[in-house]
């Protein structure tokens, strides 16, 4: 299936049906009196999380969505029926924006959540209701009124505990898939990774779900590489496991690469670089990689940060990062409840990250708890 995670929608709800003008006239009834029925509402258009969708992708082929109108009224005081609500589900996660202002309409963040995204027009009245008794024969009705009608944006931003962030071609994708069930696309070149996967990794009685994005490179907020249009998948999670290449065969600098991602993370949303890590050295099972191990983590540890060791090919040391990675989420437990995310507000520029990136670094070294 492919995945989309932003569509551009036209909505718009029925119209209320227009109130009748009408008189009763049966045999024994000459005079009956006004007997217009009222329009029936026009229907809304609802969206509605569901938990078992993934992708906005019914979305790109169905970009219209409209509401059924109500219906007229009628004589012998019938009212018209109203118009069917138009409910359409999306998945768990997915922000609701007005195109047009930017204004968050609804965070759909929980199974079951919903919003009206348009409203439906009220019905007009017939005569009948106007009659008094200075006015017995009114020949006037309301017309309905129009429904809502706007263009709205729908954003997914998937719901996880972990996220994944790096290089390309770290092994974030080897490690979902020793941990999880999910299978992404596994091989020796960069960007393997086009699109966010998810997986449940279950240690003992526990479990939390794991997100695997697309890897980045310095420049990634200009658009360089597959740009920062992903990240917004981690700004539901509580924890980032940022991992590393120390070995030589990336022909990059371990610290240099860890100071680049978390640039990059400031450039695009502070509270994302903000957010506690965890900084795990990969591919161990490697000699040049093990000759260098001990001399980054001298380095990183110069800085306060604990560097852990494992090896997503050979599973070494992967089951001592997840148990941490529980103990971590259990300390973190009361922030366990999806937070809702209106708007990212990036830096205003590259000097503004640095400084954001300082202050965060400051207040939560990243790997210690």
């Amino acid at each position: 299936m492919k995945f989309v995670d932003e569509a551009v929608v036209h909505v718009r709800a029925g119209r209320g049906g227009a109130g009748c003008v009408a008189f009763l006239r049966e045999k024994y009834r000459p005079k009956g009196g006004p007997a217009g029925g009222d329009g029936g509402h026009g229907g809304s258009v609802v969206f509605a999380a569901d938990r078992n969708l993934t992708t906005l992708l019914d979305f790109k082929f169905q970009p219209l969505l409209f509401a059924k109108a109500g219906e007229n009224g009628r004589g012998k005081d019938q009212h018209g029926k109203g118009g069917e609500d138009l409910r359409v589900r999306v998945p768990v996660g997915t922000l609701v924006f007005d195109d047009e202002t930017g204004e968050l309409i609804a965070d759909l963040s929980h199974p079951g959540d919903e919003t009206t995204a348009a409203q439906g027009g009220k019905g007009g009245r017939g005569n009948a209701r106007y009659a008094t008794s200075t006015n017995q024969a009114p020949r006037y009705a309301q017309p309905g009124l129009e429904g809502e009608e706007r263009m709205v944006r729908l954003e997914l931003h998937l719901l996880a505990d972990v996220g994944l962030v790096g290089y390309p071609n770290v092994g974030k994708s080897s490690l979902i898939s020793a941990v999880s069930a999910a299978r992404p696309r596994v091989a020796d070149y960069p960007f393997t990774t086009l699109v966010p996967h998810l997986g449940v990794v279950r240690v003992d009685d526990a479990d939390f779900v794991l997100a695997d994005i697309p890897g980045l490179i310095e420049g990634a907020h200009r658009g360089e590489g597959l740009g920062t249009r992903f990240l917004r998948h981690l700004s539901r999670t509580r924890l980032l496991i940022h991992l590393l290449d120390v070995s030589e065969l990336s022909g990059r600098d371990a610290l240099e690469d860890y100071d680049r991602i978390n640039r990059e993370l400031a450039l695009f949303d502070p509270e994302l670089a903000a957010k506690p890590q965890i900084v795990v050295a990969n591919k161990i099972d490697l000699a040049e990689a093990r000759e260098r191990l001990t001399d980054v983590r001298e380095r990183f540890a110069a800085r306060g940060i604990e560097l852990r060791a494992i090896s997503a090919a050979t599973r070494e040391g992967v089951g001592d990062l997840l148990l941490h990675v529980i103990e971590q989420l259990q300390k973190l437990k009361v922030d366990l409840e999806p937070q809702p995310r209106f708007a990212f507000t990036p830096a205003r520029n590259e000097e503004d990250a640095d400084e954001d990136l300082d202050q965060s670094r400051d207040k939560t070294p990243h790997g210690g708890f």
